[in-house]
């Protein structure tokens, strides 16, 4: 085998630069399975290919888009068998979509708190603070309406 860099095969560094991965991280993903270990180099260095690159480049997009290690290694499975039903696929995303979507009216909530927070605002004292006397009084935030109280925190 020849050394990283030429016949198409690109050492750790490499595919680390290339595909914006860090080299702990494309480790770690060989070492739970999500990228397949790489053959060595006669100098015993690792040597990836195209298909790790590619491969590289699904998990970091996976990644950011704020899927799960093993969703992400469900993914994986079903993009190396293409003849299947992509049903598995898209449950995956829409379980993702789910998420995203309870997220965002957590901080829509948490917006509509905060300004309601700044609009009290008298610009006064410290005494008459709307902003300090609502996170003084757990009671006193329309954010937490309705919501369970996260466990060891009392009003």
């Amino acid at each position: 085998m020849t050394e990283p860099g030429t016949s198409g095969l690109f050492s750790i560094g490499e595919v680390a630069r290339a595909s914006g991965v860090k080299v702990p991280t494309i480790r770690y993903y060989e070492e739970i399975g999500l990228l397949p270990p790489p053959p060595r180099t006669e100098g015993g260095r690792r040597a990836y290919g195209e298909a790790d690159m590619r491969r590289l480049a699904f998990i970091r997009h996976a990644r950011e888009l704020g899927f799960e290690i093993d969703a992400i290694r469900t993914l994986l499975r079903l993009q190396d068998e293409p003849d299947q039903s992509c049903a598995m696929a898209d449950a995956i995303a829409r379980d993702r979509l789910v998420e995203v979507e309870h997220r965002i009216a957590g901080l829509n909530a948490l917006k509509a708190e905060l300004e309601r927070m700044v609009e009290g605002c008298t610009h006064g004292h410290v005494g008459d603070c709307r902003v300090i006397e609502i996170l003084a009084d757990h009671g006193k935030c329309r954010h937490h309406e309705g919501a369970a109280e996260p466990a060891g925190i009392g009003h």
